[in-house]
C-alpha cells in the first residue's frame, strides 16, 4: 500500500525522529479486536480465549485481540450477539465515555454500531440510549447491530444533528461524537481511505466537525460530557477542532483521562494558538500500541445551561389497548413482562420507562421490537429473541455451537416437548425463535440472516 506523499510529508514534519518507526508501523499488518457483550445473559461463563486466541486489550475492559484465522465473525456466537467485532483503538472511545446505568446517552454519529453497543453495555439496559446516523443505508446497519446486541433501551434515529438539537436541548448526560473525518488512522485497515484522501480533506472535515460539535453542545446538560473522537492524525481535525470548540464554548473544559501508558498526550504545539489544556486529549498511534490511529478528548460542560423544556414522554398503551394476541403469547411463552408498550401499525414495541416522544423524527427502532400483531396471533420478533435470557422463556431448545449451524441455515429440527414458540439457545445464549409442533421445530430464524448450507 502506497501512502499519499503529501500525508507522509506532513507526518514527517510533525513526528520528527519518530517518523521512521511510524512509517514502519503503517506498513505492517493491522490488529484485530472483538468486544464481549455484557448484556448477553450467561455469556460470561463461556471461555473463548483458546478458541479465538484472545488477548486482553489494555484500555477496554471487555476488549480482546483475536487471531484472524479463527474467524469469530463466522461463528454462531457472533450471530447471538455474544461479542462485537471492533477495531482495538476504537474501543477507547466507549471506555472514556463509560456512562453509568440510568443516564441519558447519545451516540451522534453512530453507524455501524461499535460505539453504540459499547455504551449499551455500560448502561445495562437502564436509562436512554439514542443512536443516530444521518445516512439512511448506514442507519439500517446500525439498527441491525443494536438488534444483534439485544439492547432493550435504544432509540435508533436517522436524523441530522440540527434536527435532534431542536428536540433535545439540554437533555443528555453523555454524548459521543465519533466525527466524520479524513480517515488517516485507518489507512492500513482500509485501502479505500487511502485512495479517497486528498490534501484538503482535513480542513473540509474540520468544518463539518464544528457544526456537529455545536449541536452536541446544545443537547448536553450542565455537568455532562462530550467524548469527541476521530480516526485521523490530522491536527486540524483533532486538536484544532477541539481548540476551536473551546473558543466558541468557554463553559467547556477538557477533562483529565485515566493515565494510560499506551496513549500519547494531545499536541497543542501542532496547531496555531493551541492551549496547554490540549495535552489532556489523547492520541493513539500505531507505533505506540496494537491498534490503528485515533484521537479523543473528553469535553465537560462546566457552566450553567438555560432551563430546557423536558421533551414529552412517549404515550404508552393502557391495559385495554394491549392486543389480546400479544397477551396470549406473553402468557404462553414468556416468564418476563414488559410494562411500557407502544404500537406502530402492526408492530408492538417495549419502551424504556422514560422514553421521550419521538413523533416527527425519522426513527428506525424505538426500544425493543416485540413483534407483529396478526389476525388471531402474535409473531415474536428476532430482536425479542436476542434480548431474552434462557430464564425468560417457558420453552427453550439447547444447542451446541455445532448443532446450531443447521438452525442458522434455516433447517427444521427435531424437538421433543410442548408445542408452541420456543427460544433457541447456542450454549445457553439466545439465538432466535422456532415453533414446535408434533416433535419438530419449525425454523423462524430470519431468512435474510440465514447462512448458506
Amino acid at each position: 500500500m502506497a501512502l499519499p506523499v503529501e500525508f507522509l510529508k506532513r507526518m514527517e514534519a510533525l513526528l520528527g525522529e519518530e517518523f521512521p518507526i511510524f512509517v514502519q508501523a503503517m506498513e505492517q499488518g493491522r490488529s484485530y479486536g472483538l468486544r464481549r457483550n455484557p448484556l448477553k445473559q450467561g455469556g460470561e461463563r463461556l471461555e473463548l480465549d483458546a478458541q479465538f486466541g484472545l488477548r486482553p486489550i489494555p484500555w477496554a475492559e471487555h476488549g480482546f485481540y483475536y487471531d484472524p484465522d479463527t474467524r469469530p465473525g463466522r461463528h454462531p456466537y457472533y450471530e447471538a450477539g455474544l461479542y462485537y467485532i471492533q477495531e482495538p483503538s476504537a474501543m477507547a472511545v466507549g471506555a472514556l465515555a463509560a456512562p453509568e446505568p440510568g443516564m441519558r446517552v447519545l451516540d451522534l454519529c453512530a453507524a455501524p454500531g461499535g460505539k453504540t453497543t459499547h455504551l449499551a453495555g455500560y448502561l445495562q439496559g437502564k436509562g436512554i440510549l439514542v443512536a443516530n446516523e444521518i445516512h439512511p443505508a448506514r442507519a439500517k446497519i446500525l439498527a441491525q447491530s443494536v438488534e444483534r446486541a439485544g439492547i432493550p433501551n435504544c432509540l435508533v434515529t436517522n436524523e441530522t444533528p440540527q434536527r435532534l438539537a431542536e428536540r433535545f436541548a439540554g437533555y443528555f448526560d453523555c454524548i459521543v461524537v465519533d466525527a466524520p473525518c479524513s480517515g488517516e488512522g485507518m489507512f492500513r485497515k482500509d485501502e479505500i481511505a487511502v485512495t479517497e484522501w486528498t490534501p484538503d480533506a482535513p480542513q473540509k472535515c474540520a468544518e463539518r466537525q464544528a457544526e456537529i460539535l455545536d449541536c452536541a453542545a446544545a443537547m448536553l446538560r450542565s455537568g455532562g460530557k462530550i467524548v469527541y473522537s476521530t480516526c485521523t492524525f490530522a491536527p486540524e481535525e483533532d486538536e484544532g477542532s477541539v481548540q476551536d470548540f473551546l473558543d466558541r464554548h468557554p463553559a467547556f473544559f477538557i477533562a483529565e483521562v485515566p493515565e494510560q501508558t499506551y496513549f500519547a498526550p494531545g499536541r497543542p504545539d501542532w496547531i496555531a494558538n493551541g492551549s496547554a489544556e490540549l495535552v489532556k486529549a489523547c492520541r493513539l498511534f500505531p507505533h505506540k500500541l496494537e491498534g490503528e490511529g485515533h484521537f479523543a478528548a473528553v469535553l465537560v460542560h462546566g457552566g450553567q445551561t438555560d432551563e430546557a423544556a423536558e421533551p414529552k414522554r412517549a404515550k404508552g398503551l393502557d391495559g385495554k389497548e394491549i392486543p389480546i394476541e400479544y397477551r396470549t403469547f406473553e402468557t404462553e411463552t414468556l416468564t418476563c413482562r414488559f410494562p411500557y408498550l407502544v404500537r406502530g401499525g402492526d408492530q408492538l414495541w417495549a419502551l424504556p420507562e422514560e422514553m421521550p416522544d419521538v413523533s416527527g423524527l425519522r426513527v428506525l427502532r424505538q426500544g425493543l421490537q416485540l413483534g407483529t400483531v396478526k389476525k388471531g396471533r402474535f409473531e415474536p420478533s428476532h430482536a425479542l429473541a436476542l434480548a431474552l435470557g434462557a430464564a425468560d422463556a417457558k420453552r427453550v431448545l439447547h444447542l451446541t455451537a455445532e448443532q446450531s449451524i443447521p438452525y442458522l441455515c434455516g433447517q427444521a429440527l427435531a424437538c421433543e416437548g410442548e408445542n408452541g414458540w420456543t427460544l433457541v439457545l447456542v450454549d445457553g445464549i439466545s439465538l432466535g425463535w422456532g415453533k414446535v409442533s408434533g416433535g419438530m421445530l419449525k425454523n423462524h430464524y430470519p431468512k435474510g440472516l440465514r447462512w448458506n448450507g
